[in-house]
């Protein structure tokens, strides 16, 4: 069976309000963030016809577990967010890296912040 050389999901420019930040103002409530991913499957079949949704990794479930992670409770770092971001979408079926990168949207008037980490292989 042919195999693509790495098979890459990406999601671009998901944004949502997270509980996120150490300052006082940042524990009042949400505030909008920007989360950027790239999930590497590493090498893959090359499917050239219509398959089972059953036999990929789907995107809805890598787009879920964002939103989960960075609302399911107040998180006072990026960088522990990031940390727990890429854990669990490590830990899905066929993953071998992961590349996350979070923004907060409003933290100064005059630009935006982001981390970004790279786990896994590349």
């Amino acid at each position: 069976m042919r195999r693509n050389n790495r098979q890459i999901i990406h999601i671009s420019g998901l944004r949502f309000g997270a509980n996120l930040g150490v300052l006082d103002f940042e524990r009042e409530g949400p505030q909008p963030i920007q989360v950027d991913a790239e999930v590497n499957l590493g090498a893959q079949a090359i499917v050239s016809r219509d398959a089972d949704i059953g036999h990929v990794l789907d995107y809805r479930r890598v787009r879920t577990i964002i939103i989960d992670e960075c609302t399911a409770e107040h998180t006072d770092l990026l960088e522990a967010l990031l940390g727990k971001l890429c854990t669990r979408l490590m830990k899905l079926p066929g993953v071998v890296g992961v590349r996350i990168k979070v923004t907060k949207l409003e933290i100064f008037p005059d630009c935006q912040v982001a981390i970004s980490a790279e786990c896994g292989q590349w």
